[in-house]
């Protein structure tokens, strides 16, 4: 077996514990993410009767073996939790270093669940990335059960977009019930008499609108300095 690529710095076993709380999934989706999985970590089978990826088939065969653990209901609506997902891992690495079903099947029933996981963490190495850096993310495949819904989890916010959400906003009163919200490095936010022009025209539009038949009241007296507050997009 060997460990390909990079991926994340962070210890491998804290990585793999964050799909824990992405449990539980389908079939369907329990195959597709251990392949991505594997993939990720740049797992390569030395053995070349061994496949790579498991598929539902296989998942399905293992369960009937014993190999993994049975799942919560039936049919289309059984689920697999974290320890069925480290179990078919285990398997899978385990085949690529060359061992046999039997005695795979003999160490998984003599381990428990936490030397289970670092042994997995380990045969995984730092080129396990955390759920949100998994390539099933980026691709077009996206899960599709019902299960899966948990593992769609949107893409990490680009760092400008997220230096921008937390931006602080001047807040510039039109009239009642309205105001208008300037980010800080925005030019209007540091001209006070090109603000006033503007929130004076938003007034004006705003009343054309709404009463363009009515005479304008005259504005009250403009506050003496806008509010500045953090806003979030």
């Amino acid at each position: 077996m060997a460990a390909l690529g990079g991926g994340s710095e962070r210890d491998p076993l804290l990585n793999l514990r964050e799909y824990r709380r992405l449990a539980p999934w389908n079939l369907r989706d329990l195959a597709a993410l251990t392949a991505a999985m594997l993939d990720a970590a740049g797992v390569r089978p030395i053995n070349a009767a061994a496949s790579a990826h498991p598929s539902e088939r296989t998942i399905r065969f293992y369960v009937t073996r014993s190999l993994v653990a049975s799942p919560e209901g039936r049919g289309t609506a059984a689920t697999y939790g974290y320890r069925h997902l480290l179990e078919i891992l285990a398997i899978k690495l385990r085949q690529m270093e060359g061992g046999t079903l039997a005695a795979i099947a003999e160490e998984l029933r003599t381990t428990t669940g936490d030397v289970l996981e670092r042994r997995v963490a380990a045969s995984l190495g730092p080129g396990l990335p955390p759920p949100t850096m998994l390539p099933l993310y980026a691709g077009k495949e996206q899960p599709r059960g019902r299960a899966g819904q948990v593992l769609r989890v949107p893409p990490p916010e680009p760092p400008e977009q997220a230096e921008r959400s937390s931006a602080m906003w001047r807040r510039l009163p039109v009239t009642e019930g309205i105001e208008l919200h300037v980010r800080d490095d925005h030019a209007l936010a540091s001209e006070a008499e090109l603000q006033r022009h503007v929130a004076e025209a938003v007034r004006l539009a705003i009343h054309r609108l709404l009463s363009p038949s009515r005479p304008l009241a005259p504005r009250p007296a403009a506050r003496a300095a806008t509010e500045r507050t953090e806003h979030h997009a």
